[in-house]
């Protein structure tokens, strides 16, 4: 106990020190380029003495502005704001020139109006020289969260208080495999989780496995509204509108989750009490901070922008996570010079605008969330969902096994020992659950494989045009010859331009190592023997090619059947895990490959790439190097991590299977905690007309206000409670 008080009594010296050496050095820049301001006698001064004149001045400018500012302002809060406004510069000016009478000597002279701007500008320096050092102590930013909260409370009325039921947090972990955590535990990367494994044994780890499109946007939806139906990729074609939808598009976002809450009549696992932040999907919560389903929303307080804007309106916040924000843009130039000049392999591009999108990702996003879950915890609401995204960022760009990689775990970590801490002084005491939706296999591209993206192979083995840059392939190359000699076709030159879509060309849409394939000219799911007679060396070029896998295509014969090299063919009724064209890709392929097939929006042909069991290595379509989205590999295996004395997912023996089933494993520890319940009152007619209708995806409908004392939903943004006011850090 007594190191902690020196160590806080150093730290705040320390802070003290530098704050004074920045206002010291911002008094000589100031003294040089203003000319009624000087720090030297008539005669001119030494350096050292000019530097002490300015030390001595800045000291007791500082100290002054500490100890009679406040009396200053307390004394004048009678006089109206404006006029309080304007005397503020004159008040400042004022205690700069008592500084400068106070320097030995009469060295410091200013003009009265030059003294106002000297002023201002050292009281500006300071303040963010000291909002940044104090936003870097984890427990001053606690102190301060816990406060604000605090005051929140007391004005709401509202306290569970720690001897309520305890709420539970969400904090999921994108694009961490369950390998990849037990290790980062095991080497000591994330102290945090490995205190929770084995120092305090209050937690266990298990793994859990996808569905085929193992990417976020099924995985949460499943998690958080119980039903990834009819969600076959990342990205897929939908022949009935015309539309391509994407999991990360707000319009796109927002329709699958009314999908879903229509199929399972529930708003969410978030619907009572609940908070979703960083997400794709609001998970019927109420409070929201940057949730993608609800960007789409239109209305006053409902821009996707929101929760940045009132995150960064709190001075402190925006010191904080500008500085990282540089920091990390720089960190990533610096990373991806230093694996160009090590010629890592394998590597793409991380040049254009990347560096900002990652730093957006590690440091923006990350800051907003996990203020939003502190104040979260601090309001003592029941149930918190957070996804923190950096992790696969980075990993899709250097790796998921690299050293940029390794990094944010340590930093994610961090961020977990922040929130744990948090919770020793929350008003009701919480459990932290950690999880992952999905993880990542390394592998170098299929385009740097073999030269040619999967829509060249695919406009190849339909006999159209393909761009020159198929032609100048390194390797690959029997799979494109043997197509264009068989065809009779020659590449046509790239033009800059994409090539014009035509009702007979195929949509290829790529997520990560998962292909979809559809041909609007066919009307429904075109089967086997459609293509084979309007594209006939479509399916052998696909299913003999050595970065393919397999192809899931309807047979008219035989029902769907899976295709691969050969000339194997086997319908899926009779897939076997570990046998024939699975054989390389583990359990519950060929589960996973059954579901997806009954989907309504399943692709005509679906693609995965090959996988080495050996390396866990696959080949994405996209311009990845860490992928995820199809089958093979690590990319499966997400994690649960959760407290010991919540009742164990699955029974022993048994395996975690399918997102949906993680959500009854999180409704079910929700129930234990005695946490949220579907309202008496809602009805699941209610729910479905109200999702139908788009009027809320948290479940409520137009005529149902919210409950008492419950927050304003704010679309996408950090909600606002009852009377408005935002939990930022402040």
């Amino acid at each position: 106990m007594g190191d902690g008080r020196w160590r806080t009594a150093g730290n705040a010296l320390m802070r003290v020190a530098v704050v004074w050496a920045v206002s010291t050095l911002t008094m000589l820049v100031l003294a040089g380029v203003l000319p009624d301001f000087r720090l030297q006698s008539d005669d001119g001064d030494s350096i050292t003495k000019t530097a002490f004149t300015a030390a001595w001045g800045a000291g007791a400018f500082g100290l002054l502005s500490a100890l009679v500012w406040p009396l200053l302002v307390r004394a004048l809060l009678i006089v109206p704001a404006l006029v309080l406004g304007l005397l503020v510069f004159f008040l400042n000016g004022s205690l700069l020139l008592v500084a400068l009478r106070l320097i030995p000597d009469g060295r410091g002279a200013a003009d009265p109006r030059t003294a106002v701007v000297v002023a201002a500008v050292m009281s500006a320096v300071a303040s963010a020289t000291s909002t940044a050092l104090a936003v870097r102590d984890d427990n001053a930013y606690r102190r301060r969260l816990s406060r604000l909260a605090d005051r929140r409370r007391r004005r709401s009325g509202h306290d569970h208080g720690r001897c309520g039921p305890p709420g539970i947090v969400f904090i999921q972990l994108d694009g961490v495999g369950h390998d990849i955590l037990a290790r980062a535990a095991d080497t000591g990367l994330m102290p945090t989780v490995a205190r929770w494994l084995t120092d305090e044994g209050s937690h266990r780890l298990t793994s859990w496995r996808t569905d085929w499109s193992s990417q976020t946007g099924a995985s949460q939806l499943g998690i958080l509204h119980g039903s990834n139906h009819d969600v076959p990729a990342f990205r897929w074609y939908e022949k009935e509108t015309g539309d391509v939808m994407v999991s990360s598009r707000p319009a796109s976002a927002l329709e699958l989750q009314r999908r879903a809450v229509a199929r399972t009549r529930d708003g969410g696992l978030l619907t009572v009490d609940g908070a979703s932040r960083g997400n794709l999907f609001s998970g019927g919560a109420d409070q929201l901070a940057l949730v993608l389903s609800m960007a789409a929303r239109r209305g006053k307080g409902r821009r996707s922008r929101a929760g940045y804007f009132a995150y960064f309106s709190d001075p402190a916040n925006a010191v904080r996570t500008a500085l990282a924000f540089v920091a990390e843009v720089c960190r990533e130039i610096g990373e991806s010079t230093r694996a160009r000049i090590r010629k890592d392999t394998p590597r793409i591009k991380r040049g254009g605008l990347y560096p900002f999108i990652r730093a957006f990702a590690t440091v923006v996003e990350r800051d907003v969330v996990v203020a939003a879950v502190i104040g979260d915890m601090f309001a003592g609401r029941t149930a918190v969902y957070a996804d923190l995204v950096a992790y696969d960022e980075v990993a899709h760009h250097s790796g998921p096994h690299s050293r940029d990689a390794e990094k944010l775990l340590g930093r994610l970590d961090r961020c977990l020992a922040l929130i744990a801490k948090v919770a020793e002084h929350t008003p009701r005491r919480y459990r932290i659950v950690l999880l992952s939706d999905h993880g990542q296999s390394p592998g170098e591209t299929f385009a740097g494989a073999y030269g040619l993206t999967l829509k060249d192979l695919v406009r190849a083995g339909c006999g159209l045009p393909v761009s020159r840059r198929a032609q100048r392939t390194r390797s690959g190359s029997e799979a494109r010859d043997a197509v264009r000699i068989a065809l009779h076709r020659r590449p046509v030159e790239e033009t800059g331009a994409e090539h014009r879509a035509e009702p007979s060309d195929p949509v290829v849409l790529a997520s990560g190592n998962l292909g979809l394939i559809s041909f609007p000219d066919i009307e429904g799911r075109a089967s086997r023997e459609q293509l084979d007679r309007s594209r006939p060396a479509l399916l052998g070029t696909l299913a003999n090619h050595p970065g393919i896998g397999f192809l899931l295509v309807r047979s008219e014969r035989h029902g769907s059947v899976v295709l691969s090299r050969g000339g194997t063919e086997t319908p899926v009724r009779e897939l076997r895990d570990g046998e024939g064209p699975l054989a390389p890709f583990g359990p519950g392929a060929a589960a996973a490959i059954r579901r997806t097939d009954t989907f309504p929006h399943v692709a005509d042909v679906m693609v995965n790439s090959m996988h080495d069991p050996a390396t866990g290595t696959v080949h994405a379509f996209e311009e990845q190097i860490g992928s995820h989205g199809g089958l093979g590999g690590a990319q499966s295996r997400p994690f649960l991590l959760w407290p010991t004395d919540l009742s164990s997912p699955v029974a022993d023996g048994t395996e975690l299977v399918g997102a949906e089933r993680v959500h009854r494993v999180l409704r079910r520890w929700l129930r234990e905690c005695a946490g949220p319940r579907t309202p008496a009152t809602r009805t699941p007619t209610t729910v479905v007309r109200y999702a139908a209708d788009g009027a809320d995806a948290a479940g409520r409908h137009d005529g149902a206000g919210p409950r008492e004392g419950a927050g304003r939903p704010d679309a996408a943004g950090l909600s606002g409670e009852a009377d408005g006011t935002v939990p930022t850090v402040g």
